[in-house]
């Protein structure tokens, strides 16, 4: 280790490097289309494990890794608990109803719930790293929603109201925890206000559990980094198969709710971030429309694809997050306000249909690699019995459709790479310097830290060659532009064009294939989990959709949910 890192790591809390040797998937960069796709390969990685201290709580001067202490846990906990246990309440894949329904019958807490969801932290994270931080006063938050449920204010005793969320960790909170994105940059800075979408969940009553890992800098800093790796927390791992690629940069966020760690969690996408850990890790994830959701307080790659959206177990507790967090946020006013005429004036959970696939059109491409099936028999083998239950259910299968000049479109798509690297560095160096403090402010000052201390960063391994190339542009340029206007062209004259000639409700794709389609045109979609195969690895369905499109996919995605009843918890460690 560097004399620099050295002094950096003494900063911090003991930390005891422990070098352990695990199978992983291992990040495959697929450059067609311009679009990184993150493929399963069978490679051996030798991850670095942090273990800090266990003699101090989680919080903003500490990493997840650490055991939760005695302080979050206090005299009252292992008594709640049993009083749960004896009335047969069990908290594992508990729904918000099913939790809401224990609430009302004083068969459960939100302190219960929160202890509860402390103590699997601290059993399962030193496996799966899915937990960054725990918030110190998410014990005090769960306590006031009890007050409050007691005393019937009027937001009580519905929705999230009282319900523990984790919040991936490039989602501000104004609070004792840190932003970071998972990156030693930004540890200890201070954001100046609580992401929109944060204080939207603050002021539904949901309680801030804590962070969730994430793939570095939402994997937009090295090509090379396997996903669900941040230097701070090290290498996240899916809690179905330790060997498969846990994918995308929502992975914690993913990794916790599958493992019941928590009971719902926001994850954030700028290509396949939301959908892609959705369906590794056999969960559901609404990717909203661009500008559905504010983006204000998130450290961003591109205001032009970002989105936050929730990643839950259940469709239905997926709708009553959306539901929260959609709408106007004045720190987002243009992209909010353009996305916000889409919103249902009552909401989302009445498109919760038993009916929804009744009569819903839905588009599958047979012939496209692209999106996911082509020649790829054991795909089609996985997905014809579902083609079999969306028709039985009344869906109509719009098959073997074409896409007109499809060769010239896919040209068009090589824009995308272009385009972020710019748009990253002009909103990260915005971002950067609106925060109250920080070790870094710009691109170039992380670069420069990542530099410094080589060794916490791992840049040997994980190159930051994303970084360097964004470094290198100068703004939004001729080049650039030209690159935005072929991704523009793509969607106009592909997917929306795909969409309103056979007029369909849906696209239906396997995995979290087509993410990049609906990720240049800030489309949004919904993942479900569609199966295991013979390894037990899970995997999803995506139904993506024209803008402002959630309810019907809401109504398609829950009517598949209902029909098919796939997901199953990850087996015990």
């Amino acid at each position: 280790m560097s004399q620099e890192s050295r002094a950096l790591a003494a900063s911090l809390p003991d930390a005891t490097l422990l070098k352990l040797n695990r199978s992983s998937a291992l990040w495959l960069v697929l450059r067609s289309l311009g679009l990184r796709r993150r493929l399963i390969c069978n490679k051996v990685h030798n991850f670095t494990y942090h273990s800090f201290n266990n003699h101090a709580p989680l919080n903003h001067y500490q990493d997840a890794q650490e055991d939760v202490s005695s302080g979050f846990l206090d005299d009252s906990a292992v008594a709640d608990h049993e009083r749960c246990r004896k009335l047969d309440f069990v908290i594992q894949e508990a729904t918000i109803d099913e939790i809401q329904a224990a609430f009302k019958q004083n068969k459960l807490t939100s302190k219960n719930l929160v202890q509860f969801y402390i103590q699997q932290i601290r059993k399962l994270n030193p496996i799966y790293k899915a937990v960054i931080e725990v918030n110190p006063d998410a014990v005090h938050q769960a306590v006031k929603a009890d007050q409050e449920r007691k005393a019937k204010v009027p937001k009580s005793g519905v929705g999230l109201h009282g319900i523990p969320v984790l919040i991936k960790d490039n989602i501000a909170t104004k609070d004792k925890m840190n932003t970071t994105a998972g990156s030693y940059a930004l540890l200890r800075s201070v954001v100046a206000r609580d992401a929109g979408v944060v204080k939207k969940l603050r002021d539904s009553g949901a309680v801030i559990l804590g962070k969730a890992s994430m793939s570095e800098w939402a994997h937009y800093r090295s090509t090379n980094a396997p996903s669900g790796w941040n230097a701070r927390a090290k290498q996240a791992v899916n809690p179905y198969v330790a060997t498969l690629d846990p994918c995308g940069s929502s992975t914690g966020s993913a990794i916790s709710v599958a493992a019941n760690m928590v009971s719902v969690s926001l994850g954030t996408e700028t290509d396949g971030s939301i959908i892609c850990p959705s369906s590794a890790n056999s969960i559901v994830g609404i990717k909203p429309t661009v500008g559905l959701t504010s983006r204000a307080g998130v450290i961003p790659i591109s205001h032009r694809q970002d989105t936050v959206g929730p990643m839950c177990r259940t469709v239905t507790d997926a709708v009553y997050v959306l539901d929260a967090i959609v709408g106007y946020d004045k720190n987002d006013a243009v992209a909010t306000r353009k996305a916000s005429k889409y919103i249902p004036k009552s909401g989302y959970l009445k498109h919760l249909k038993l009916g929804g696939l009744k009569g819903k059109r839905l588009g599958i491409m047979r012939t496209y690699p692209l999106f996911g099936f082509g020649n790829d028999t054991e795909t089609l083998n996985k997905f014809e019995k579902h083609f079999d239950t969306l028709r039985q259910n009344g869906a109509i299968l719009i098959e073997n459709l074409e896409i007109i000049n499809f060769n010239h479109i896919l040209i068009l798509f090589n824009g995308e790479d272009i385009a972020l690297a710019a748009e990253f560095k002009v909103a990260l160096n915005a971002y950067l310097k609106e925060l109250v403090t920080s070790p870094v402010r710009s691109l170039a000052d992380v670069i420069a830290f990542n530099n410094k201390y080589a060794d916490l960063e791992k840049i040997k391994e994980y190159p930051q060659d994303l970084f360097l190339a964004a470094e290198k542009t100068n703004g939004i340029g001729k080049f650039e532009k030209e690159a935005l206007m072929n991704l523009t062209k793509a969607s106009k004259y592909g997917f929306e064009k795909l969409m309103i000639d056979n007029k369909l409700d849906a696209l239906v794709t396997p995995y979290a294939q087509g993410s990049g389609v609906l990720a240049i045109g800030g489309y949004p979609g919904i993942s479900v989990p569609a199966g295991y195969d013979k390894n037990g690895d899970p995997y999803g369905i995506c139904f993506g959709g024209l803008k402002g499109s959630e309810p019907t996919l809401i109504e398609v995605a829950y009517g598949f949910e209902q029909a098919t009843n796939l997901r199953k918890p990850p087996p015990m460690p």
